[in-house]
């Protein structure tokens, strides 16, 4: 079905600007850690509902049965979340309701979703969209699907362990092409294939310190 990304997040309000900082890339990336990284230099963390959500395991055992409702949750939670930061001075997100999308057409393009669920999804997207406005800072961490698949190994959820390759790769395309396309807010991004910067300390000086003078460009 015909979809687009900037066709999405046109539903986006560019009238005010959130005090936000978003943290996006693929599974395995370091999210999360970077998330609470920047928590401890005073940023509000909003983290990514994976621990006490009731499909995620489900999803990667059978992805064409759990797609939609793994979708609708994480949407349904990321506009919770983006309602609760928007009033919060220094937010730091761990995904967002910005880049929801990105999973979702995947899923369509590969027959795991189907179009008419597609079309209920999107729609909700931009309903919600419509009351939402942009971030401050989008960081897009890049990274390779090997390098990605060797964090997930590492970190090792049993779920995340079955899954093919050929799945990591077409969502670190999806990542790539969204990202190389995104205009809603200034953008950083960050290859971090190299860097390991949840226990290196010379890495997570690198990283902040491409973060900093980001945000001091902005001001």
């Amino acid at each position: 079905m015909r979809f687009s990304y900037s066709e999405i997040l046109s539903f986006v309000s560019k009238k005010e600007v959130y005090d936000m900082i978003v943290v996006e890339g693929v599974v395995g990336v370091g999210k999360s850690s970077l998330m609470r990284i920047l928590g401890k230099e005073g940023y509000e963390e909003f983290e990514e509902p994976v621990v006490d959500n009731p499909v995620l395991d489900k999803f990667y055992y059978d992805r064409a049965r759990y797609a939609f409702p793994l979708q609708v949750f994480f949407l349904n939670k990321r506009f919770e979340h983006i309602k609760q930061a928007k009033d919060v001075s220094r937010a730091v997100m761990d995904r967002s309701i910005y880049g929801d999308a990105i999973f979702a057409r995947m899923l369509n393009l590969s027959g795991e979703m189907s179009n008419e669920e597609f079309a209920i999804y999107t729609e909700l997207l931009q309903n919600m969209l419509e009351h939402v406005h942009v971030p401050k800072l989008m960081i897009y961490l890049e990274i390779s699907v090997d390098e990605a698949m060797r964090r997930i190994e590492k970190r090792g959820r049993d779920y995340e362990l079955i899954v093919e390759r050929e799945y990591w790769q077409k969502l670190n395309d999806e990542y790539r092409e969204y990202f190389d396309n995104y205009t809603l807010s200034p953008i950083l991004k960050i290859n971090v294939d190299n860097l390991d910067f949840e226990n290196n300390e010379e890495d997570r000086r690198v990283i902040l310190k491409q973060i900093h003078e980001k945000l001091d460009e902005l001001k």
